[in-house]
């Protein structure tokens, strides 16, 4: 929150902590929001191009999934539960297989690990590593997984690596797609190295990759490339593990981003959009061969959100009964590239590029600082979007599927100013 000549210092100021981070970019008091628009205490609109990160594909307090959660509440129903049984929990099952994993011949068990992403992926690799009496587990180039000391260790960005304060061990980078700028073979050195006794990598547990690397700068990985990563895998005797916890339920487009690839992994991370209502709740899927763990040998007590089984229920089956929030994400994507083929036409020499699948794309900035400068404008005109890259170099365009064509239309109009404006 920035201060204001000769005011008072705010409670966020005088109480909260120094890490916070959105509230410095937005510096506003939301009260409110509905659809894909927030309000701050004043009335201001702001459209929302950011969608909690990723958890609110399906828009703020849709109704389609309040009316259920509301009636859920009223009825008394269990809030917390552990991993006990509950009629919530058993819906919420019954739906996943059927909308979700029958429909695409997916054979995984489901597991709640906790309530966050980085939850998940701390159960992926300690089962893939349990399944295989391996250590090494291999992450990607300018990979996003956590911030949890497992995830963190998987995790690019040396920034956020710097804040673990301890050594991050048992894990090795390799090259993301297009990397090396197309100049290497695909999985040359990965493969070289997993050929020679003498390189020093130990013959890895998993790899685990995001098919969009979201906070790594809306880095899209062609389905080239991910099948020939899960041929090594399946060739190297190594699990692959998707990271689809931003990229899932339904953001590229499929309900899971590996869809178009024609890939089936041996484990899947999921959380963000998978409760629909912006709840805590994550999942990881995994092959039932590897349903190896004992019971409670992973754990944890916000594991039972039954409030996200409910509303989790309500959007898969508001949404994934059918194809039509695939189709329209779709048609919406090729609205989204056109407006930024649009916006870059004639100024690549200047440094600006675009990217991007389904209703995940970035705009991507030469010069240091003009991604920033970018995000700070819009929020001056009413949209809400943020920074993504190592260097925050790309302004990320993450809208709720919901979006309506108009607002998609004037949140990309707002970009475009304020891109002009910071010229």
């Amino acid at each position: 929150m920035t201060l204001i000549a000769g005011s008072a210092p705010t409670v966020f100021e005088t109480v909260e902590s120094e890490v916070r981070s959105y509230c410095r970019a937005w510096p506003t008091v939301f009260e409110r929001a509905t659809g894909s628009r927030l309000f701050d205490e004043h009335g201001r609109p702001f459209l929302d191009f950011f969608a909690g990160a990723g958890s609110l594909n399906y828009g703020h307090n849709n109704a389609a999934l309040k009316r259920p959660l509301l009636d859920y509440l009223g009825s008394d129903g269990i809030t917390h539960g552990l991993d006990m049984s509950t009629t919530a929990k058993r819906r919420f099952l019954e739906t996943f297989r059927s909308a979700v994993l029958e429909p695409r011949g997916l054979p995984y068990k489901v597991m709640f690990p906790g309530p966050t992403g980085t939850n998940a992926v701390e159960a992926a690799l300690k089962l893939a590593r349990k399944v295989t009496g391996r250590k090494t587990v291999v992450s990607f180039t300018n990979a996003f997984h956590g911030m949890s000391l497992g995830s963190l260790a998987l995790t690019g960005n040396a920034g956020k690596r710097a804040g673990a304060g301890v050594p991050l061990t048992h894990t090795t980078q390799m090259p993301f797609d297009h990397y090396l700028g197309g100049r290497t073979p695909d999985f040359l050195w990965f493969e070289r190295l997993l050929e020679d006794s003498g390189s020093g990598l130990d013959h890895p547990a998993a790899v685990i990759v995001e098919t969009v690397q979201g906070e790594g700068g809306v880095n899209v990985a062609r389905a080239e490339w991910l099948r020939g990563l899960a041929d090594l895998c399946r060739r190297r005797d190594m699990l692959l593990i998707v990271d689809d916890i931003q990229m899932g339920c339904g953001r590229t487009g499929d309900f899971f981003s590996f869809e178009e690839a024609g890939i089936t992994p041996d484990v899947v991370t999921l959380s963000k959009s998978i409760s629909g209502y912006g709840l805590p709740m994550s999942l990881c899927l995994f092959r039932d061969e590897l349903d190896v763990w004992e019971p409670g040998e992973h754990n944890g007590t916000f594991r039972g959100n039954n409030p996200a089984f409910v509303t989790a229920t309500a959007a898969l089956d508001a949404y994934w009964r059918d194809s039509a929030l695939r189709d329209r994400t779709l048609r919406q994507a090729g609205r989204v590239e056109s407006a930024l083929r649009d916006l870059t036409a004639g100024h690549e020499r200047l440094g600006m590029s675009y990217r991007g699948r389904g209703l995940v794309w970035g705009l991507e900035f030469l010069h240091e600082g003009r991604a920033r400068a970018v995000c700070r404008r819009a929020f001056e005109l009413g949209l809400l979007v943020e920074t993504s890259g190592p260097r925050d170099e790309v302004v990320k365009l993450l809208p709720p599927l919901t979006v309506t064509d108009d607002e998609l239309d004037e949140g990309l109009g707002i970009l475009a100013r304020a891109v002009r404006h910071t010229a």
